[in-house]
């Protein structure tokens, strides 16, 4: 079962970093293997925001798409992420950002995730393992571009 956690700080805002995150439509100009990504349900609830989204990932000839649920906590600057449908058996992931002393804050990262199909572990696992150690320094990168304007 393949899982990967991150701490990382950033010059950004907890707010700054919570809303390039959560502006899940934009991850295909940015994110490593993300080929698309369409939400199709968007809900408001008890102050916090459900979306479901599909995600189309794909690495030279294999493509796969998965839906998930994505929790977004604005009060708590947490988003949580879980699994409804692909070529998953699980998959679950966290976003946390906490504000820094001085300024900038800790962007924490955690993803957890095994595929139905070996064969599929086999062809794609090691290369969404290199993907999700990427996540984090893409959404910096993306970040020093959109707020270091």
């Amino acid at each position: 079962m393949p899982q990967f956690e991150t701490h990382r700080s950033v010059p950004h805002t907890p707010d700054q970093m919570f809303d390039l995150v959560s502006d899940v439509e934009h991850y295909p100009e940015f994110l490593p293997l993300c080929e698309a990504l369409v939400v199709k349900n968007r809900k408001e609830r008890d102050g916090k925001e459900l979306l479901i989204a599909d995600m189309t990932v794909g690495y030279k000839a294999i493509r796969e798409t998965f839906t998930t649920q994505v929790l977004l906590n604005r009060a708590e600057r947490v988003i949580d992420v879980k699994y409804i449908d692909g070529p998953f058996r699980y998959l679950d992931n966290r976003w946390r950002f906490v504000e820094a002393e001085g300024g900038g804050c800790t962007v924490d990262f955690f993803i957890d995730y095994e595929f139905k199909s070996r064969i599929l572990g086999a062809l794609m696992g090691s290369m969404f393992d290199r993907a999700f150690r990427m996540f984090t320094e893409a959404f910096e990168k993306r970040a020093g571009t959109i707020y270091s304007r």
